[in-house]
């Protein structure tokens, strides 16, 4: 179905009719659309209104989720998408400041998005920022699974706003894997997966421990046991400290609530049209990973952006460009990934 006949037939379905049928020319939204009578339109007309960067909060089970609402000029009803955010203390644009992370990605993502005529939402994650209150209050009750359950709850808010026609999720590293798991739980009308693993994450922690702890056989040989046991639900009482960051118990039920999940076989069972995105230069996810979830979904839509980091920042494999990738938050995202993004969601 063309994103045109989604638009009249979720204003229909929504109980009101399109402003004007200037809002329907992508990527002109809202020319023309009922200006007032000094901007050439129909005299007492409402003008279309400019664009709009809104706080909004939906309630998941333990409290307040923050997110941000960018909503393009013009009269709509947009396009929209839910920005599901990576692994770690990550807030709505893409920092973890007190880890030194700060790349305002996702803040660059929406606002890149919305000057193409395309809504979104991006958010704090459960525990960080301004939805401190809706993490659990223990760490050991954290669950892989609620960061799909947060997910859902914006992807159904902005399903009850007449403003958006369609809803597509965009997930980035961990949130590629999330946006799999939010499509079980409500109606979603694409997903596009940004650096998203193509293996199950105990794949992924060995890999990544076997070149950083290539000096040290014993210590990479106790981290490779641990994985062992955590991948059949069994918790390790004796970590090592070096490990701890990684393993600790507390964060253990997490980790393992997240093993049993593999993502090529997650992105199969998607009901909606599917889009991967991989940079060549990203030293956290591989092209092979990508293409991994290529193979096992064979109708998806793949594109690998030349030169993008895994902050969707261009960069080159040296130290010092992939530093900047991911410090200097005055870097803009890679064009290719708007223009991608764009033409998978005017084509739904």
């Amino acid at each position: 179905m063309s994103l045109r006949s989604r638009l009249v037939g979720s204003a229909r379905r929504a109980g009101f009719a399109l402003p004007c049928a200037a809002a329907l020319a992508w990527p002109l939204l809202g020319a023309g659309c009922g200006a007032g009578e000094g901007d050439g339109g129909s005299p007492g007309a409402p003008a279309c209104p400019e664009a709009a960067s809104v706080d909004v909060t939906v309630e998941n089970a333990r409290g307040a989720l923050a997110g941000t609402l960018e909503v393009p000029a013009g009269c709509g009803p947009f396009p929209a998408v839910v920005i599901i955010p990576g692994s770690g203390p990550t807030d709505r644009d893409g920092n973890q400041t007190a880890a030194g992370l700060l790349t305002d990605s996702y803040r660059l993502l929406a606002e890149g998005l919305r000057d193409r005529g395309i809504a979104s939402i991006r958010y704090d994650k459960a525990g960080i920022g301004a939805s401190v209150s809706a993490a659990p209050r223990a760490e050991q009750e954290l669950r892989f699974e609620m960061g799909a359950d947060d997910a859902a709850l914006w992807v159904e808010k902005l399903r009850g706003d007449g403003r958006f026609a369609t809803v597509t999720v965009v997930g980035h590293s961990e949130g590629s894997l999330l946006g799999m798991l939010v499509a079980a739980r409500t109606d979603i009308d694409g997903h596009v997966s940004i650096a998203g693993a193509g293996r199950p994450i105990g794949d992924v922690l060995r890999e990544q421990l076997a070149s950083a702890l290539q000096q040290d056989e014993a210590l990479l040989e106790a981290a490779n046991g641990i994985i062992d046991k955590l991948e059949l639900g069994q918790p390790v009482d004796d970590v090592p400290a070096s490990l701890l960051s990684a393993f600790r118990p507390s964060v253990q039920p997490y980790v393992i609530s997240w093993m049993k999940y593999d993502p090529a076989a997650e992105i199969q069972a998607v009901d909606a049209p599917v889009l991967i995105m991989q940079g060549t230069t990203d030293i956290q996810v591989k092209v092979e990973d990508a293409e991994l979830l290529a193979r096992a979904r064979a109708d998806a839509e793949l594109v690998l952006v030349e030169g993008m980091s895994h902050t969707l920042k261009a960069a080159t494999l040296s130290a010092a460009s992939q530093n900047a990738a991911y410090s200097d938050p005055s870097l803009p995202v890679v064009p290719r990934v708007l223009e991608a993004i764009e033409a998978f969601i005017r084509a739904e």
